[in-house]
Parts: C-alpha cells; structure tokens; sequence
C-alpha cells in the first residue's frame, strides 16, 4: 500500500472567529479534536499540523502531536499543505481543515485507498441530502458528478436545477498524489475559481478529475463561534445514545 501523510492546515487569523483553532469544545481545544479525529485514520503513516502561529504550534506540541512552522504568505491552506508535502516523501497527501472537529478517520481511509490508483490526481468527499431547502444556501457548496463518480461542477448556486429528490453537498476535505499537488500550486487562479470563490475548480477548468466519494451526513465544520454550539449538541447527543 502506497503511503499515505495527513497534513492539517491551520491559522490563528480568521476574520470571523479570530483564534479558532483554539477554541474549547466540550473542554478541549478544537485542533485537538481534529487530530484525534484524523488519528483513527488507519491508512495513515503520520499526521502533521501546518501552522504559520507560535501559539497553535506550541500547542499542538503539548498535546504530543508533530507540528511544523509554515510561510506566513500562503493564500490558501491547499499551500501550506503544499509546503509540508514538498519537505516529506509520501506519494499520497490528505489535507483536513483545522475547523473540522467532528472528521471521522473512515472517510479519510476512503480517500487513502481510492488515491492508491496513481492514475487519479485527486479525491474529495459528498454527502447526499434530501432537505431541498437547503439547496439555495450559497454556504452549501454543490457538486453534480458523473457515472463514475468525478466532479462534474462545484458551486454555490443550485445545481442541479430543478432537483426535487436530493443534491450532493460537497464535503471540503481533500487528498491528492503529492506530484499532482506540488504542481497544482503552480496553476493560475482559474476564471471559474474566482467567480464561485472555490478553489477546486482550478482543478476542473485545467482539465483534472476530482473522484468523489459518498458519505453518510456532511461534517459540522465551525466557521462562526455559534458553531460551536452545535458541535457540543451534536457530541451530547451521540453520547445520550452510546
């Protein structure tokens, strides 16, 4: 089995919840929460978190987990994790966001082991959802796929229009050959990528697949520090029903 890193991008900056990475979620930091998380990944060969901030390093040292300084010029966190894939030798690189304290480390095996086809430059997740209403929301990203599986389009408007029965709510965490994401970094930013402000369709406008790969419910990623509440009552209710 080919080898496979985890990188975990993460910066203290974020205009709407400044100091996210560390904030507490049913009593511990919610970087610690993803890396756990990500640990019970069993295709994975290390983990390592990317940070441009003393303070979320120094953390995560404590918590015993490896982390590494990065640039603080990266536009995006698709560099940063960039940056750490180009210094380490693993032919597959997952990247898992820092604001994603829920992530279950069987999705991430299914992104492992659909990346063990060299041939396919990268992966990513859905989720199906059979809310309609919920097909408007411009926060949901959208993706319509082919009949096997690859990104068809990426957006933030409905697509596709007129669905009645279910859409695929793109779930935003990736994995790649590392070959492919070191030259990824390279492309310029696409016309569509700007429109839709989402960074994998440069891939698409380029020409590349993304293999997409179903899971059961989306993530409960945190962007505003209301979020946290409902990550904490998500968590009290898988708890009541253990």
């Amino acid at each position: 089995m080919r080898k496979v890193l985890a990188v975990i991008p993460v910066r203290f900056g974020s205009t709407r919840f400044p100091g996210k990475p560390l904030a507490v979620i049913a009593g511990k930091p919610m970087i610690q929460r993803v890396i756990e998380g990500v640990r019970t990944c069993r295709s994975l060969e290390r983990v390592i978190v990317a940070t441009d901030d003393a303070r979320i390093f120094e953390i995560v040292r404590a918590l015993g987990a490896e982390a590494v300084m990065t640039s603080p010029d990266h536009a995006s966190g698709t560099d940063r994790v960039a940056e750490v894939a180009a210094a380490n030798d693993y032919p597959i690189v997952i990247s898992v966001q820092g604001d994603e304290p829920l992530v279950e480390g069987w999705t991430l095996d299914g992104l492992a082991e659909t990346l063990q086809d060299p041939g396919l430059p990268m992966a990513s997740l859905m989720a199906r959802i059979t809310d309609m209403s919920a097909l408007s929301e411009p926060h949901r990203v959208k993706v319509v796929v082919d009949a096997s599986g690859n990104a068809l389009y990426f957006s933030r408007a409905p697509i596709p229009n007129g669905a009645s029965d279910f859409f695929f709510q793109h779930v935003g965490i990736y994995g790649y050959q590392r070959d492919f994401l070191l030259g990824f970094r390279n492309l310029p930013v696409s016309r569509l990528e700007r429109t839709e402000r989402l960074e994998q369709l440069r891939v698409l406008e380029n020409g590349y697949r993304i293999r997409m790969i179903e899971i059961l419910r989306p993530t409960l990623s945190v962007d505003v520090p209301e979020d946290i509440m409902k990550v904490e009552k998500f968590l009290n209710e898988q708890e009541s029903h253990d």
